[in-house]
């Protein structure tokens, strides 16, 4: 794995798993759980269920880089308060529901 995967990596984790959660309840999002915030990435990310698009687990290691970077930046949106995560968390469900 080359050192900027391992950094993404690294900065995926820490948005799902200590900025977003740390961030949910001020913000009153329909998730507080890393998985969930990760949920709705990925499948934002590759535009449905993101196990329809990644072969494997856990999907950040195993997503083409270009999924993985559009996911950080959708966090990283979130975080800035650019992103409706009501709108992404609603369309990922209902992509689930589809299946």
């Amino acid at each position: 794995m080359d050192d900027n995967r391992t950094i993404a990596q690294a900065r995926w984790l820490d948005l799902t798993r200590t900025t977003l959660p740390a961030l949910a309840p001020a913000r009153g999002w329909p998730v507080f759980a890393d998985h969930c915030f990760q949920r709705i990435l990925l499948d934002a990310a590759c535009g449905g269920v993101w196990y329809d698009h990644i072969a494997r687990r856990p999907a950040y290691a195993y997503a083409d880089r270009d999924i993985l970077d559009r996911a950080i930046a959708l966090a990283e949106a979130a975080v800035s308060g650019d992103l409706d995560l009501f709108a992404l968390d609603r369309q990922s469900l209902a992509w689930r529901r589809r299946r």
